[in-house]
């Protein structure tokens, strides 16, 4: 079943994901681990855990890096659009917690090129410690790119959404499947969201790696 989306809907999945970030998420210490990034980090109050001493496998200068806003922006003015309809359904609550599982886990994800930038760096400091010192964004993005790799992942994702995205059925039709969501916009997500927005992160990781 599709989901509706109308624009009342962005204040819902905002009022949803700022309430939860301020109560569920950060008091109970979650933005405390450096694998997650708040989308309101101007908004968080103080956390009511005690502090989890995480390995520090990022260098200080590079652990900041945040950019949930692009990936909001992403996922409401061009993920969306292409799996939901026009429409107003009323069930904003189940709607916004829907988008903030779908938002939290894109973060993740994505912000784990940071994690992926070190262990490059680590690996070829003489290959990138150049371009850093140069500041050229151009060419540690060439040195970071593995079309081979990448070409692997968005196969591995579409044949994921192929088998485990199917709606069941009773029926041993097996010629007409349906999908909860086209396993060719999971492959597209990949494609010019995910792969590209992670290696925006490595990058400007990489370009601080050195401060």
């Amino acid at each position: 079943m599709k989901l509706e989306f109308t624009l009342s809907k962005r204040w819902s999945v905002s009022f949803v994901l700022k309430m939860n970030q301020r109560t569920l998420c950060h008091q109970a210490g979650r933005y405390v681990n450096p694998e997650e990034n708040p989308f309101f980090p101007d908004n968080l109050p103080p956390s009511l855990v005690p502090n989890y001493n995480y390995s520090q496998v990022l260098h200080p200068g590079g652990a900041s890096i945040n950019i949930n806003k692009a990936i909001w922006d992403m996922y409401l003015n061009q993920l969306l659009p292409l799996f939901v309809v026009a429409g107003d359904d009323g069930d904003y609550a189940s709607t916004a917690a829907s988008d903030l599982s779908c938002l939290q886990a894109l973060s993740r994800r994505i912000h784990y090129g940071k994690f992926v930038a070190e262990i490059k760096f680590r690996d070829a400091p003489h290959d990138y410690e150049p371009p850093i010192r140069a500041k050229d964004a151009d060419e540690l993005m060439k040195l970071l790119t593995d079309e081979r790799v990448e070409k692997m992942v968005k196969k591995r994702v579409e044949k994921k959404a192929i088998v485990f995205g199917q709606d069941v059925s009773g029926s041993n039709n097996t010629d007409n499947k349906h999908y909860k969501v086209d396993p060719s916009v999971v492959a597209r997500l990949y494609d010019e969201w995910v792969i590209p927005l992670t290696k925006r992160v490595e990058v400007e990781y990489l370009i601080r790696r050195l401060n």
